[in-house]
């Protein structure tokens, strides 16, 4: 069946996600999240694109940005071959890393910008990584609270008020409004059996039964317990099939 062609976006504007092979996690530790904000920040340069908002999950991407000099594909392609050469050098691995489409939206009104701004700063909340958005590192909130390094600000900002202080209060209370709209998802649809939860608890953390995780010192422990939330294993499953307490996985 051929592929439908993408909505171009009127205004250059597109809500992005990068998906990660297979559900697979593509930020082991944050050297990673850091390479990949770098990665994005050089080509930014060479494209010339703007970005209004980022975040960095443990098996996908969300990305907000304006194309400019580059149309979104070339970017999309420059930005995943360059990340997934380093991330496979690395790991001593081959083969791809992103599923070979990604998904877009295209922005077309400043309201739904804002929607959607807001609907990627909330995404950790939303999964249970973090209780407040301000605690996630890997996303572009700090960034309009504090210095801007990648995202360009002073666009959607003035959204909110031409004084920035102002706006910026404006931006945090617009932030803590739990309304995600219809935005653009990763289709989460399909469940990790048992099986499979099992298999990969067992592979992650090189264990013979799933219990055994428990006998781990606690650093250890936790470093696995983390990377095994990034595989899409639900926090009441994990608790489950390990016997470690849920409230043990949730404060990680």
């Amino acid at each position: 069946m051929p592929r439908t062609a993408r909505k171009k976006s009127e205004t250059g504007i597109y809500h992005i996600i990068l998906r990660g092979i297979n559900r697979q996690t593509i930020f082991e530790e944050d050297d990673d999240c850091i390479r990949f904000l770098e990665t994005l920040k050089k080509y930014k340069e060479n494209d010339e694109y703007q970005i209004y908002a980022y975040c960095l999950m443990g098996n996908h991407i969300h990305l907000l940005l304006r194309e400019e000099k580059e149309e979104l594909g070339l970017i999309m392609r420059r930005i995943g071959a360059s990340y997934v050469y380093w991330y496979n050098c690395k790991y001593d691995r081959v083969g791809h890393l992103f599923q070979d489409r990604y998904k877009s939206e295209a922005i077309e009104d400043d309201r739904y910008l804002l929607t959607v701004l807001r609907y990627i700063h909330r995404n950790p909340v939303k999964a249970g990584m973090v209780k407040h958005i301000k605690d996630y590192q890997w996303s572009s909130y700090s960034e309009y609270i504090h210095k801007s390094s990648i995202i360009d600000r002073d666009f959607v900002l003035n959204l909110f008020n031409h004084e920035e202080e102002t706006a910026i209060n404006s931006f945090q209370e617009y932030h803590e409004i739990n309304d995600e709209g219809a935005c653009l998802d990763i289709d989460e649809s399909r469940r990790i059996s048992d099986n499979e939860a099992r298999e990969i608890i067992k592979k992650i953390c090189g264990i013979d039964k799933c219990t055994d995780i428990q006998n781990l010192d606690n650093e250890k422990r936790n470093r696995y317990l983390k990377s095994l939330r990034k595989t899409g294993i639900s926090t009441r499953q994990l608790a489950r099939l390990t016997g470690i307490n849920r409230n043990i996985i949730l404060k990680l």
